[in-house]
């Protein structure tokens, strides 16, 4: 099943997911915090500071703000490897991953929205 959308009605879904997560007062997180869950969650662990930095593109002082952030949460925690007790491992957490389950919820609930939608209402496509 594939999705066929333009870069409007995808920015479209996206505003709607945005806006219902904001309407239920999810935590706000920046582009950049979303990203590192969604990295941590979405990929298999182990993460680290240097492997989240090098696989975003950040600055390992970015990731840390980013960690500390997402830490206050509860969506995330650290830990000291055991294996390398100079190395932190970044972990996911329960109060994480119903996060991110009830995103993905809002982001399907979005898209179902779209496809009732009269599509006169949609943004055009190209």
């Amino acid at each position: 099943m594939g999705i066929d959308l333009n870069e409007f009605q995808a920015l479209d879904l996206w505003h709607r997911a945005i806006v219902s997560s904001v309407q239920i007062d999810a935590p706000d997180l920046s582009a950049r915090q979303m990203a590192l869950l969604l990295s941590v969650y979405l990929n298999p662990p182990p993460h680290t500071v240097r492997g989240l930095s090098q696989f975003l593109k950040v600055s390992k002082p970015a990731i840390t703000r980013a960690i500390n952030r997402l830490s206050e949460f509860g969506m995330v925690r650290r830990k000291i490897d055991d294996n390398d007790r100079r190395s932190v491992l970044i972990q996911r957490t329960v109060k994480g991953s119903v996060f991110l389950r009830e995103f993905g919820e809002l982001i399907v609930n979005a898209g179902n929205q779209e496809n009732q939608a009269d599509p006169s209402s949609l943004p055009p496509k190209y």
